[in-house]
């Protein structure tokens, strides 16, 4: 995979929705709610053309019934990869255009974190210009190693993490 960063795209939210929209027609009532996350969900930020949806549903282990609706929309279904009690979803391959975290309702620290961590860059432009301009450098460093990509943004990240739930608690 080839990794590419880029000026925010307002046409992303568009693509989330439709999207959505096909989720909804294959989860029905299994879906509590569907969010918009990620980099591609924050005005003004640089990312990955890289469309990230958050699903909270009422069972996590109901959700792998549905993985050939998910297949015929073009999703790899991949299970927990790497976090208990998620399910993961992406779809384009190489080129991917699209991917799914998916948790049970009451997995409140995974859903939260991902909230809180999008909401909080939405409301600090200068932490969010910081975080992309971090982001374009090391695609720019490492193209094709998505490791040393992820390695490299992880402190970052952490911390905005660490900030962004402070910040959720204290708006409470």
């Amino acid at each position: 995979m080839y990794i590419t960063v880029v000026e925010y795209d307002p046409n992303w939210k568009n693509e989330y929705l439709k999207e959505e929209h096909a989720i909804k027609e294959i989860l029905q009532d299994e879906l509590v709610n569907s969010f918009h996350i990620g980099s591609t969900s924050v005005p003004n930020l640089k990312a990955k053309p890289i469309i990230d949806i958050l699903l909270v549903v009422n069972d996590i282990n109901e959700l792998d019934t549905y993985s050939a609706q998910f297949e015929n929309l073009g999703y790899e279904v991949m299970g927990e990869f790497g976090i208990k009690g998620r399910r993961y979803f992406r779809k384009g391959g190489d080129h991917r255009t699209h991917q799914i975290h998916a948790f049970q309702y009451d997995n409140i620290q995974e859903i939260e974190r991902h909230l809180s961590f999008r909401d909080y860059l939405r409301l600090n432009p200068g932490i969010c210009k910081e975080y992309g301009e971090i982001k374009s450098k090391l695609a720019d460093k490492y193209p094709t190693d998505i490791d040393s990509y992820g390695d490299g943004k992880d402190d970052f990240v952490k911390k905005i993490e660490k900030e962004a739930l402070q910040w959720h608690w204290s708006i409470r």
